[in-house]
């Protein structure tokens, strides 16, 4: 199973998204990082580390892993957690980055007041460039599973073999990588019911 945490700064991820990507979609791609960054502040991710690091492992994924290229896509992936977890609306998103990437970032925001479930559920009607989104976002979430708490881990890794493996099903690299992972925590389906 593939790891993706070699871009902790857009300093290690520049390089290689260059010679991955034009040079008009690089330059979005920065001023979006840039744009996160700033609105997710000195939040973290659950084991501490910076929150951009999250988001430059997904585009990581998205690029050196599934070989994505769609500039709507890619921003939308280091953009999808500015609405709901900061102040940022979709008309902010809007605003910066256009309406195509605000509608993506919609389509993977848990709405406010709505539960997990349903939100996971509703995935399953979202456009396959929202989907490549939202898978993208749960490889950086799950690939090292290992450093979270264990009653996360089975919870996590049920929700992701109910509700985002059925995603990756029409994306063959998606589908490998989850196919590796699940054979990789496959302990976890030992879970009581």
């Amino acid at each position: 199973m593939e790891i993706f945490t070699s871009w902790k700064s857009w300093r290690e991820a520049e390089g290689p998204l260059e010679k991955a990507l034009p040079q008009q979609t690089v330059d979005t791609l920065r001023g979006a990082v840039e744009f996160a960054v700033r609105r997710h502040g000195v939040q973290q991710r659950p084991t501490g580390a910076p929150y951009r690091e999250h988001l430059l492992e997904a585009l990581e994924v998205a690029v050196t892993g599934a070989g994505l290229d769609d500039g709507d896509v890619l921003t939308a992936i280091v953009l999808h957690d500015v609405v709901e977890d900061t102040p940022c609306t979709e008309a902010d998103v809007a605003a910066r980055f256009g309406p195509v990437v605000a509608g993506l970032v919609r389509w993977v925001t848990k709405p406010k007041g709505g539960t997990k479930e349903a939100y996971l559920r509703a995935l399953a009607t979202a456009p396959s460039r929202a989907v490549l989104v939202k898978l993208a976002d749960r490889v950086s979430n799950v690939q090292e599973l290992q450093r979270m708490p264990y009653a996360f881990q089975r919870r996590y890794y049920r929700e992701t073999v109910e509700h985002i493996l059925p995603l990756a099903d029409p994306y063959p690299w998606f589908a490998q990588w989850y196919a590796d992972w699940r054979r990789h925590w496959r302990r976890l389906e030992r879970w009581p019911d």
